[in-house]
């Protein structure tokens, strides 16, 4: 059974897209390199076959992780979330109580986090503190050298 994580539409689009150029370039790729080095001679001392083979058994894997990653994936109505907890697709504004810095983060699924524009996974320490939270809530993150206290100053879509 695959795990549901859950998507913003583009989100979704991205993995759909990432897998048809899997299957529809890379694998034709991938078999094309295999031919070529079978061509080369005695198998069992052809390097490059050995190497394509163990390029293509990849490629399979990476193949199989995405779709089952689409299988379970759901995309997220935002008409349908409560504005005043902290959810997947809401707009994290915080501020640590310990060095009096404020940070705004989105929190998405694990598939679309990038911290270099902003966007946390709900997975993630701090995703994780800050899901369920309501605006003046105090969100504690366990990190290895201890705790973060973060006050929640805004939550919006």
């Amino acid at each position: 059974m695959s795990k549901v994580s859950y998507y913003t539409p583009e989100g979704l689009k991205k993995l759909r897209d990432e897998l048809k150029q899997l299957k529809d370039i890379a694998r034709p790729r991938a078999s094309q390199a295999i031919a070529e080095a079978r061509d080369k001679g005695d198998l069992s001392e052809n390097a490059e076959y050995d190497a394509a083979k163990e390029a293509q058994g990849m490629l399979e894997m990476k193949i199989s992780k995405l779709e089952e990653t689409l299988a379970g994936a759901r995309v997220i109505d935002e008409s349908q979330m409560d504005t005043s907890k902290a959810l997947v697709l809401s707009i994290v504004k915080i501020k640590n109580q310990t060095n009096g810095m404020e940070m705004t983060y989105t929190l998405v699924a694990d598939g679309e986090a990038d911290l270099a524009s902003g966007k946390i996974s709900v997975n993630s320490p701090i995703g994780k503190g800050l899901l369920g939270k309501s605006v003046g809530e105090v969100a504690e993150v366990q990190v290895p050298n201890g705790v973060i206290k973060f006050n929640v100053l805004e939550i919006s879509r």
